[in-house]
């Protein structure tokens, strides 16, 4: 089922993610470039490897993965976590955990477009990407 998420995804619509990022701890700077950001996801997969790269004007960032299994992930604000990324139904989900905080992003798919809901607490954001 990665296979569907497999591609090149443009931002094009963002819903919270200040506040979702201000939650984090993100400094006001950071959250100001993030805010105004558009990133592009590249997801590819070999065999039961996925890869993961986010890149934007701001920060490019890699992850490199198997289901199931965690590793550790340096984000681009830079917290070090414990992340493991599983297959729950047709839904990617991504868990990071760090200095006993967690957070979580879902990515689905609906109408070809790529809906990421990122949860930290009981903040929600949504970015919606699509095919590039």
């Amino acid at each position: 089922m990665v296979d569907a998420f497999v591609g090149t995804w443009k931002l094009i619509e963002s819903e919270n993610f200040d506040a979702y990022m201000k939650a984090l701890g993100v400094s006001f700077a950071t959250r100001q470039v993030g805010n105004v950001t558009k990133p592009t996801i590249v997801i590819s997969k070999e065999d039961d490897t996925v890869a993961l790269k986010t890149l934007s004007t701001f920060k490019n960032t890699e992850i490199t993965f198997k289901l199931g299994e965690e590793f550790d992930e340096t984000t681009a604000d830079d917290r070090v976590c414990k992340t493991t990324i599983t297959l729950e139904g047709d839904k990617l989900v991504h868990v990071q955990k760090w200095d006993g905080k967690e957070t979580s992003f879902t990515r689905e798919l609906k109408d070809g477009k790529m809906i990421m809901t990122l949860t930290f607490d009981d903040i929600v954001a949504v970015r919606t990407y699509e095919k590039a």
